[in-house]
């Protein structure tokens, strides 16, 4: 298998904390340097929450602004995608940094229970979101964390909600969502091909010790990886990751038993189909 492979790195998300893991960076400062280690060691796509200055989660315009312009100016060419999740924001607030136009953002087209809540996101707020990233040439990220949303993407696509062909993330691992299912995972891959075509690119992020685990199912399948400090501190049980950077090397590491080359920031842009950094 001769297919570059795109490691996306999930460098703060919106729950970890210096608690979990020290290496978590959550100023911007620490953000843009955990990330330009993360992109030397292979990462091409930066996933990307904010903070406040209390370190809880925020969807403030002006620290995307700045996270993104830190990104742009040490990692070059580097793919930025900036977060619409409902746990850093309520409502439209979760799309207020799309004018920032990134060149792409998460977009969860559909509810779901998460360990201790209910992960919203209703039609109406979906379809605005879906809205926002046309005008703004914004490549939005399915997250699916159910097979339902793999089949939302479509309807949308059809709809001409979402313009360029969806890039699909399957999610496998959350407490009270989908677990780690290889059978599932099969069947979401045949799903995708389905819809959207037999060389249609696709993701897949594994949550905690799940990581690693959907790691491998992705790249051995012919499907991009994500990895980060988001989804998981650890490099095994005992051991704390210690940094974004580290769980890149361990993916890039996968990439090569499956002989899979880890795409370049150039192959990314063109596998994904976005505009030239």
């Amino acid at each position: 298998m001769t297919t570059p492979c795109i490691i996306c790195v999930a460098i703060t998300g919106s729950l970890p904390t210096k608690a979990n893991n020290p290496a978590v960076p959550i100023t911007i400062a620490e953000q843009i340097e955990s990330t330009q280690e993360a992109f030397e060691a292979g990462a091409t796509i930066a996933h990307c929450h904010v903070r406040d200055d209390e370190g809880r989660p925020t969807s403030d315009p002006d620290r995307f602004a700045r996270l993104k312009e830190g990104l742009e100016k040490h990692c070059p060419g580097m793919i930025v995608q900036l977060s619409t999740g409902g746990r850093s924001g309520a409502g439209r607030e979760r799309g207020g940094m799309l004018g920032l136009a990134p060149d792409m953002a998460s977009l969860s087209v559909g509810s779901n229970n998460f360990p201790t809540r209910v992960y919203e996101s209703p039609p109406d707020l979906v379809d605005w979101l879906a809205s926002e990233m046309l005008t703004h040439g914004v490549k939005p990220e399915i997250e699916a964390f159910d097979l339902s949303h793999i089949l939302k993407a479509h309807q949308m696509w059809q709809a001409g909600q979402i313009e360029d062909r969806p890039y699909v993330q399957f999610v496998m691992g959350v407490k009270n969502a989908m677990p780690a299912d290889r059978e599932v995972f099969d069947y979401y891959v045949k799903t995708v091909h389905r819809l959207f075509g037999e060389d249609a690119p696709w993701c897949a992020a594994g949550i905690g010790p799940n990581q690693i685990v959907l790691n491998d199912w992705a790249i051995s399948a012919g499907g991009h990886a994500r990895t980060g400090l988001e989804d998981n501190v650890r490099l095994d049980r005992d051991t704390l990751a210690a940094s974004n950077a580290a769980l890149v090397g361990r993916t890039a590491e996968l990439c090569r038993k499956y002989d899979r080359p880890v795409a370049t920031w150039q192959q990314a842009r063109d596998i994904l189909g976005l505009r030239p950094a």
